[in-house]
C-alpha cells in the first residue's frame, strides 16, 4: 500500500479524500501511515433547479420537434447537469463539454454553450443527446420525463 494518494481523473460527481486529518496518528500508524480513502458524494443540484430544467427540456423538445434519448438515464443526467450549472453558475451551461471549459463562469456569461446551445438552435445538433431529431438512432418517442424518473435514474450516481 502506498503512503501517498495519486490524483484521479474522474467524470462523476464524487470526490476522494483522506478519512483523517494529516496530523492524526495512532500507535499503529505513527511509523507507517496508511491513508484511509473516503468517497463522499458532492452537492446535488436543488430540486427547484432540476424541476425548472425538466420543464424547460420538455417545452423545448416540443417546440423544436425533438425527442429525449431512448435511454432516459441519459436525459436524467443531462438535466441534472444543467440544473447543477444553473445553481453554481447562474446559467444552464452544457454539462457535456466540461473538459473543454477553461473558465466555466466566462463560458456561461458568453452564452454560446448555454442550453439550448447555438449548434442546437441553428442546426438541431445536441451534443448531450438531450434533444434528438426523429431520424437519430438514439431518439425515443417521448418528450416528457418526471422529476421522480430523474431522481430514480440518477440515485446511484
Amino acid at each position: 500500500m502506498t503512503t501517498a494518494m495519486q490524483s484521479l481523473s474522474a467524470t462523476s460527481s464524487y470526490s476522494v479524500g483522506f478519512g483523517f486529518p494529516p496530523n492524526f496518528t495512532t500507535p499503529q500508524t505513527r511509523l507507517h501511515r496508511r491513508p484511509v480513502v473516503v468517497i463522499a458524494k458532492a452537492d446535488e443540484p436543488s430540486d427547484k433547479s432540476v424541476e425548472i430544467m425538466r420543464k424547460f427540456s420538455e417545452q423545448y423538445a416540443r417546440k423544436s420537434d425533438t425527442f429525449f434519448c431512448v435511454d432516459k438515464g441519459v436525459t436524467s443526467v443531462v438535466i441534472k447537469g444543467l440544473a447543477d450549472h444553473r445553481d453554481t453558475l447562474g446559467a444552464p451551461l452544457c454539462p457535456c463539454r466540461q473538459v473543454h471549459y477553461d473558465d466555466k463562469a466566462a463560458e456561461a456569461s458568453q452564452g454560446f454553450w448555454n442550453c439550448p446551445c447555438v449548434p442546437m438552435r441553428e442546426r438541431k445538433e445536441c451534443h448531450c443527446m438531450l434533444f434528438l431529431t426523429p431520424d437519430n438512432d438514439f431518439a425515443g418517442d417521448e418528450q416528457a420525463i418526471s422529476l421522480e424518473e430523474i431522481k430514480e435514474l440518477t440515485a446511484n450516481m
